[in-house]
Order: structure tokens, then C-alpha cells, then sequence
């Protein structure tokens, strides 16, 4: 072969590689394109499904207290909304008024100015399950609805669909301490459910369970509820907790209490959960945003 020759197919092969890389770069940057419109898309359609409708309207919520030493102001002009299916979570330093709100909000404490306005029956979990010890769960369960005066044959089926459906079905005659804290809170959740609230109110209401059981329940509550469509307004000291639940976090300022900022809260994944959320990498940026904005030593 002629060095003519040789060159005329080296310089054959070499526009070949280069046909060859151009298409596997424009194909790249065509599924690069289609990704973009495809996350756009997503975008577009998670704002468009995305809760709009307030079920509860706080509106310059004020409340003092009287002590032996003087008048205490607990909050001050608190201004919050929450939207149908949203978590909501407060958060703010110790003693700031967190449950103060809650408490305002179910009628267990009054205010001493503003509005607020709610739409729909309320649910309140505490702390503490608050299971009757010498109640089965089954009979803990019907609690609320006796209390309510509404214990009805349909209540009571809806009930029994809801601990099958969540896994306490088999558990029913047994007694509270005879279930784990996670199923306990379960049980308590369920009772609450079995009212048909449209917005649940929870206090701190994992605080009691170790770490481990603590991350799971919050999960098998958030999934529970987003299940069932309710609306959840959540005080914690937990930032972790209130970042891998929320759509939303209001942070309060030292008592007396005010709203310093309320933080959307996106982590833009499918199936989202209070678990997968604390492996994201927003979620560390998230944690120093709201750590910022507390800013306890003020």
C-alpha cells in the first residue's frame, strides 16, 4: 500500500471516529434536553397539584399570661396559614410558646386577640399515647368516638378498616403494654383517626420513643397520613424531624414568640419520606438554614 494510500484511510478512519463522537454528543445532549423538559414537566405539575386551600388561618394570635411576679407575654401577633394535605411544622427555642399555639388552636387555651379559623374537625395527639392501660386497643380505639357521643355502627367498621390496614388488626384484644412504643403510638394515631379529623394537631408526639423507633414511627405516621389526606400541624424541638416532615417550617423567635420565618421546605423526589429525606444532600443545607434562622443565642 502507497503512503497515499495510507493516509487516504487514516484520515477515512479518523473522520469515521469523528462522525462517531459527533452523533454520541448529540445524543447526549438530546437526552440531557429531554431530561431538562422532563424535570420541568415534573415541576410544572407538582405546582399545579400543589395544595392551595387553607383548612386553618392564624391571624395576629396574642396571648399573656398572669404569674406572681408580673404579666407574661407568651406570643405575639402569630400569623400562620395551613393548606390541605400540608405538613406544617413549628419550631423555635424552649419554653418560646410552640404548644401554646396548639393548645389556642384545639379551644384547650384561650387568646387574648386575633382569629383564627378552621375548617374541618381537629385532632390532637400528645406527647404521651395516652392509651388506657386496662382498655384493650380495640376498646382504646373506640375511646374518642364514645367520648363524641358518635360511636356508630359505620364508625366502628371504618375503625376496624383502619387497623387492618395499618397492621394492628391481630393486635386488637391485646393491651396497651403488651405493644411496642411504635405500635402504641399507632394505636394512639388510629383512635385519633377513627374520629375522621381533617387536620391533626401533634405535640412532641414522638419525643418519647428512642432514636431508632422514633425515625420509624414518624415515618409510618407521615406515610398514615398522607395516606388518609389529612393536614398536619407538628411542634418539635427536632429540627432533623421537622425538616424530613414538612412542607413547610415556621420558626419562632424567643418569648414572646413571633413568626421570624416560614421555610418552604422541596426536595424534588418521588415517594418522598421522612427517611429517604434524611439521605438527600439538600437535607444538610436545609438543617444550617433553619439552625441559622433559630438563632437561639440572640
Amino acid at each position: 500500500m502507497s503512503t497515499q494510500e495510507k493516509n487516504i484511510k487514516i484520515s477515512t478512519i479518523n473522520e469515521v471516529q469523528e462522525n462517531k463522537q459527533d452523533k454520541e454528543k448529540n445524543i447526549q445532549e438530546e437526552q440531557k434536553q429531554i431530561q431538562e423538559e422532563q424535570k420541568q414537566t415534573q415541576q410544572q405539575e407538582k405546582q399545579q397539584t400543589k395544595p392551595t386551600k387553607e383548612v386553618l388561618k392564624i391571624e395576629n394570635v396574642s396571648k399573656k399570661y398572669q404569674a406572681p411576679n408580673g404579666e407574661i407575654e407568651a406570643l405575639k401577633k402569630i400569623d400562620f396559614t395551613l393548606k390541605e394535605g400540608e405538613f406544617l411544622s413549628i419550631i423555635g427555642p424552649s419554653g418560646c410558646g410552640k404548644s401554646t399555639i396548639l393548645s389556642i388552636i384545639a379551644g384547650l387555651e384561650s387568646k387574648d386577640n386575633g382569629e383564627i379559623k378552621i375548617d374541618g374537625k381537629i385532632g390532637y395527639m400528645l406527647q404521651k399515647d395516652s392509651l388506657l392501660e386496662w382498655r384493650t386497643i380495640y376498646s382504646n380505639i373506640m375511646f374518642g368516638l364514645e367520648v363524641q357521643k358518635n360511636r356508630t355502627k359505620e364508625n366502628e367498621e371504618y375503625a376496624i378498616q383502619l387497623l387492618k390496614k395499618y397492621n394492628l388488626y391481630d393486635f386488637k384484644d391485646k393491651y396497651p403494654n403488651q405493644l411496642s412504643g411504635g405500635m402504641r403510638q399507632r394505636a394512639a394515631l388510629i383512635r385519633t383517626l377513627a374520629i375522621k379529623p381533617k387536620i391533626l394537631l401533634l405535640d412532641e408526639a414522638f419525643s418519647a420513643l428512642d432514636y431508632q423507633t422514633r425515625i420509624m414511627v414518624t415515618k409510618d405516621i407521615y406515610d398514615i397520613l398522607k395516606n388518609e389526606h389529612i393536614s398536619a400541624l407538628i411542634v418539635t424541638h427536632d429540627i432533623s424531624e421537622a425538616i424530613s416532615m414538612s412542607d413547610r417550617i415556621v420558626i419562632l423567635s424567643n418569648r414572646p414568640a413571633q413568626v421570624k420565618d416560614i421555610m418552604e421546605i422541596e426536595f424534588e423526589m418521588e415517594n418522598r419520606d421522612p427517611i429517604n429525606c434524611r439521605e438527600s444532600p439538600k437535607f444538610s443545607e436545609y438543617f444550617d438554614a433553619v439552625w441559622k434562622g433559630l438563632n437561639i443565642y440572640e
